[in-house]
């Protein structure tokens, strides 16, 4: 037992060891990783080792040489006083009373001007012992800024990462040697989080002025990460606690499936609004402690994500919106395990929840929110779309799967079931769920852009198709057969093709085609297909799922219609009459159905999937990807040839949508546009790593001005729009002087030439772009 080494008794122990131990090995479960700690100690005491005998080289040798400098002066000075005691006994050798040869006077100017030489040299010493003086102070100016004021900011963190340590350690062990043992759990935990604040500020300040301390920022936050690892679960699981203890989630047995639709938002109680002024501190205090901690974590993940994309990472549910849908979503589902074969129970079932609570949260929560400062949230919102996501995760674990269970099992035994009919049905339920959602968010006051998917997805039961397109293609070939199968007697009855259509119904077209009703069958199908698809809430799932169903509809007419025109002419050679008229009529169904989609092609809807998709991207494809073209400009040309094209088509679109759409309506049109050109011309060509020349920038500052000019028809100032383009025009516009300045000013700089809408790892991507020539 020789090798086992122990601590000396604690009396022979600092104050600060004991606490030093005290604070790591509070717990058993610390003592087992004591080997682990040990090594890390080590590790940092030698970089201190290294660290310290650097600095003590660097003082050695400034040292050294100021005592080599201070015995120079101290010899020069000897010198200079031995000369002036020889000039003193040369120029007056009788004491002063004025005797001597005429050679005195000769010999006076002599040691003189020796004496003027060594004033020089002693002046010039001076000099240097000054110049070293300055560079010694500045040496231990750098070295206290790189350790002496490192050190101090390092053990302050330490004590704040401490402090957070042990307020976490009591919330879970509910007692903490630092503090009187009547303070709660929920006190130590709003302690916490404020001291959190205090050191996410502390590490922000570092990350802005001290870039170098990236290892101390990294350890700091290392530590922090951990604490949250338990701080977080802790506080939800005691916040759900606390809202089991008021009652929550109110019970749902009154809502069966007799009751649903007899319902009314006054008979609902809400448990949180009939707590006592004592309870509903207490949530309040629990509420905006979960919020605190929620922007705490935001403000971590923004620091650390600077540069970076930082929306998609920062933008997510409020938790306590979420702890209130969650116990209520699994209450549900206890019902709705008995409503497979009845789901339309289910979609009003949430419905009923998410509008009869909806208006009691918002009144309670949203002061509490706003007090919280949790920016950019809305209670309403956050209520409603957590709501709507909770049933559409259900429908993709549960429904779904199920329904495609029964597809599969009918496509191996070929008996035809009812699989597709519940499928199809499922569909109609969850449109009209949407449209429900819809019309509750536009009566709670939450404008919505009509081309915001983002928004959209989180209001839409059919956002599962975002996330499974297979699922989308499955839907549309049940849509397109189905829509078939109804087309195929309207085909086969000989009477759809000569009986005429009578009026106008799906379109506002005048002329009289004479086209057979078999065409208008048609085209009410395609009509139903695509009132279906305008409930899906992304674009790009829009266009597929017209590509799949709407496309093959229209090819089976034309098809239908080719196929009479050849058996007309087949049989008989066109020389019988009743031939003749066959191919007539097909001709004015082929009028007539064209005439009729170009109609439909006006339709914003329509012009917003060819503006996003197959519209200008497509033409400005050739524009972006021509990286040798700011190398070097096009002859005869000041703009870019292929970008004229693409701005042609836009203006030519926009103009149609400017004169379908209300005005409110379009103006988030143009500006949805503007800000998505803004990306693709920052994304595809100031930051692609092409080269700009002098030639290169002054095209695409011309290519901008014709862009403003297109987009200045809608406003007054539209380079306003165009953010990004136009700060990064501005860089590249910048002599070789300011790029430097820009490089060494960092941030600064930036607010100092007014780019604000661009991060310094973005204008330093521009910078780097630029080639200067002379």
């Amino acid at each position: 037992m020789e090798w086992l080494q122990t601590l000396p008794p604690p009396s022979h122990l600092s104050h600060s060891a004991l606490s030093f131990l005290d604070h790591k090995f509070h717990t058993k479960h610390a003592l087992s990783e004591a080997s682990t700690f040990v090594s890390e100690l080590q590790t940092q005491c030698s970089e201190l080792d290294r660290a310290l005998a650097e600095l003590t080289r660097r003082l050695g040798a400034g040292l050294a040489a100021y005592t080599s400098f201070s015995g120079e002066i101290h010899h020069l000075f000897g010198d200079v006083t031995a000369r002036l005691n020889a000039l003193s006994s040369s120029v007056m050798p009788d004491g002063g009373r004025g005797e001597g040869d005429g050679n005195g006077g000769k010999g006076f100017r002599e040691e003189l001007a020796t004496l003027a030489k060594e004033v020089a040299r002693l002046e010039t010493a001076a000099l240097k012992l000054d110049t070293f003086s300055v560079k010694l102070k500045n040496i231990v100016r750098r070295m206290g800024d790189a350790v002496f004021l490192e050190i101090p900011t390092a053990l302050k963190l330490d004590t704040l990462v401490g402090d957070i340590e042990d307020a976490v350690s009591y919330t879970m062990s509910k007692s903490l040697r630092k503090h009187s043992s009547n303070q709660n759990s929920e006190e130590m935990r709003l302690l916490a989080i404020k001291t959190l604040k205090m050191t996410e500020e502390i590490l922000t300040s570092i990350t802005k002025t001290n870039p170098q301390w990236k290892h101390l920022v990294s350890a700091v936050d290392h530590r922090v990460d951990r604490a949250l690892a338990i701080l977080r679960p802790q506080a939800i699981a005691d916040h759900r606690a606390l809202l089991a203890s008021l009652g929550w989630p109110p019970p749902l047995s009154a809502l069966t499936s007799s009751h649903l639709d007899a319902g009314n938002a006054n008979q609902v109680l809400n448990p949180l609004l009939s707590m006592q002024s004592d309870l509903k501190l207490k949530y309040s205090e629990n509420f905006l402690a979960l919020c605190n901690l929620q922007g705490l974590q935001r403000q971590r993940k923004s620091r650390q994500l600077k540069g970076h994309d930082r929306e998609v990472a920062l933008r997510q549910p409020l938790w306590v919106i979420e702890e209130l849908v969650n116990p209520l979503s699994l209450a549900s589902q206890r019902h709705f395990s008995k409503w497979v074969d009845k789901p339309e129970f289910i979609f009003t079932l949430v419905y009923k929840i998410t509008r009869d609570y909806v208006d009691s949260m918002d009144e309670m929560l949203q002061p509490l929110i706003d007090e919280a400062k949790v920016v950019g949230y809305s209670c309403r919102e956050e209520w409603i779309s957590a709501m709507v996501t909770s049933l559409a995760t259900y429908l993709a674990k549960e429904i779904f799967p199920s329904y495609i269970s029964q597809l599969d099992e009918e496509s191996v035994t070929g008996i035809q079931s009812s699989a597709r009919i519940s499928w199809l049905h499922l569909i109609d339920l969850m449109i009209a769920f949407d449209k429900r959602i819809k019309s509750l968010v536009a009566h709670t006051g939450i404008l919505l852009s009509f081309d915001d998917d983002d928004i959209l997805q989180k209001i839409s039961s059919l956002s599962v198709f975002c996330d499974r397109p297979d699922w989308l293609d499955l839907w549309a070939e049940i849509e397109l057969g189905d829509a078939l199968d109804k087309l195929k007697p309207d085909i086969e009855d000989e009477s759809n093709w000569r009986k005429k259509v009578e009026g106008v119904v799906l379109s506002s077209c005048t002329d009289d085609h004479k086209s057979p009703l078999v065409s208008s069958a048609f085209l009410r199908h395609l009509a139903s297909v695509i009132d279906r698809c305008r409930s899906l809430p992304s674009v790009t799932l829009r266009s597929r799922f017209l590509r799949l169903t709407g496309v093959p509809i229209i090819r089976k007419f034309f098809d239908s219609i080719l196929i009479r025109c050849q058996e007309a002419e087949g049989l008989t050679a066109l020389t019988d009459d009743d031939a003749v008229t066959k191919v007539a009529i097909s001709i004015n169904a082929a009028y007539y159905f064209e005439s009729v989609l170009k109609e439909w092609s006006e339709d914003v809807f329509f012009i917003e999937m060819g503006v996003d998709e197959d519209g200008f991207d497509a033409r400005s494809r050739d524009y972006v990807k021509n990286k040798r073209q700011w190398q070097k400009g096009e002859e005869g040309w000041t703009v870019s040839k292929t970008l004229i094209e693409a701005l042609d088509y836009l203006q030519g679109k926009m103009s149609v949508v400017e004169v379908g759409l209300n005005s409110r309506d379009f103006v988030g049109v143009w500006r949805s546009l503007a800000a998505g050109i803004d990306r693709l011309f920052f994304n595809g060509i100031l930051i692609s790593n092409v080269k700009f020349h002098n030639s290169g920038v002054e095209r695409f500052s011309s290519d901008l001005d014709v862009l403003f000019g297109v987009f200045g028809a809608w406003c007054l100032r539209p380079e306003g729009f165009f953010p990004k383009a136009s700060e990064g025009l501005k860089l590249l516009k910048m002599d070789d002087n300011r790029v430097q300045a820009c490089v060494t000013g960092g941030n600064r700089w930036l607010k100092e030439n007014e780019i604000r809408h661009l991060s310094l790892t973005e204008a330093e991507k521009v910078l780097k772009s630029r080639v200067f020539t002379s």
